[in-house]
């Protein structure tokens, strides 16, 4: 069997969760790290026993990757994803999309400009659409057997510390991390909220920084009520300054069942059925926030990266939840 040969771009937090992944999928050699900061690579290097580069082209040059995973900061996105595409080289982008809407839009033109031609594959990481509730979920929508939808409510009700922060100072840093708690945390719901309900085409709300105004410039709050293409609303809340974390929620109000994600999906039938269906649970080295199903869509991707159409979270399909995220900042003044 051919080995397909994977590198990971930016050895931080969440290139973790990428390597156990790489080191699950049969067929699959990590070959190298790239990172910019010369003590990571040292650590990188002596953590994995896998050559480390200064940048794409040292990795592509000397160890000549099949696909990279870019795990960057994300003002550092879109630059090593195109000089990696440029390379012939498959990518696996962590979100978000891109610290800006402009820094994303150069990747959407260099999509655009291949399109038809056998160019690179591009996935975009939005791994909870791969949760056993989510697939549940939109199962159940395709079918109809929800009936006429009525509308929806989400929350992401997490903690942090100013520590956080400190630790990492990009992360509340408007520039380099294009904003806060929607860009960093809650992005992985309003990918599902505009998944389930349609595109967002109306946005009210306000963002607020209630808690952490002394070491961030970006928000720890937030709240929405999003208008879809159908008409349909979703409201939507998010904060970090609880004192322990949440589960995310997702409610459907529905005319045959109310619907509920919360870790796992519940189907209360008008009817008085109840169904459920439990999240997997898998043990991981990385933050249990993230999730289960980044293996899922990684294998996933490995498994299509051959075929000739695009990946199914395109950068068109992730510039949606940047969009949200942006245009809430806008019409909040923030």
């Amino acid at each position: 069997m051919a080995v397909t040969r994977a590198a990971i771009v930016g050895w931080g937090d969440v290139a973790i969760i990428h390597r156990e992944a790489i080191d699950t999928i049969e067929g699959v050699d990590l070959v190298g790290i790239v990172d910019t900061d010369a003590d990571r690579r040292e650590q990188a290097n002596a953590t994995l026993g896998v050559p480390a580069y200064a940048s794409i082209d040292e990795l592509v040059d000397a160890a000549a990757p099949d696909v990279v995973h870019v795990t960057t900061p994300h003002h550092q996105h879109i630059t090593p994803t195109l000089e990696a595409l440029e390379r012939g080289v498959h990518v696996i982008q962590e979100k978000p999309l891109a610290a800006s809407i402009e820094d994303g839009q150069r990747l959407l033109d260099w999509v655009d400009a291949r399109a038809g031609d056998r160019a690179p594959k591009i996935g975009i990481c939005f791994q909870n659409r791969y949760n056993i509730s989510s697939q549940e979920l939109r199962r159940l929508l395709d079918s109809g057997e929800l009936g006429e939808i009525h509308g929806a409510y989400a929350s992401v009700v997490w903690t942090r510390t100013a520590d956080y922060y400190r630790a990492k100072p990009w992360r509340g840093s408007r520039e380099e991390s294009g904003g806060g708690l929607l860009i960093n945390q809650a992005i992985h719901t309003l990918d599902l909220v505009q998944w389930f309900m349609g595109d967002v085409v109306d946005i009210a709300g306000h963002v607020a920084t209630n808690k952490f105004g002394d070491v961030i410039e970006v928000e720890d709050t937030a709240e929405m009520l999003l208008t879809h293409s159908s008409g349909l609303k979703t409201s939507f809340y998010a904060t970090l300054t609880a004192p322990q974390h949440r589960p995310v929620e997702f409610e459907l109000d529905c005319e045959n069942a109310y619907v509920s994600l919360r870790n796992g999906l519940t189907v209360a039938w008008k009817d008085g059925r109840l169904d459920t269906y439990e999240e997997r649970k898998v043990p991981s080295g990385g933050r249990s926030y993230w999730g289960v199903s980044h293996e899922l869509l990684i294998r996933d991707f490995y498994a299509k990266v051959d075929d000739p159409e695009p990946f199914w979270i395109s950068p068109a399909e992730a510039m949606k939840s940047l969009q949200i995220l942006k245009k809430t900042y806008e019409v909040s003044g923030f």
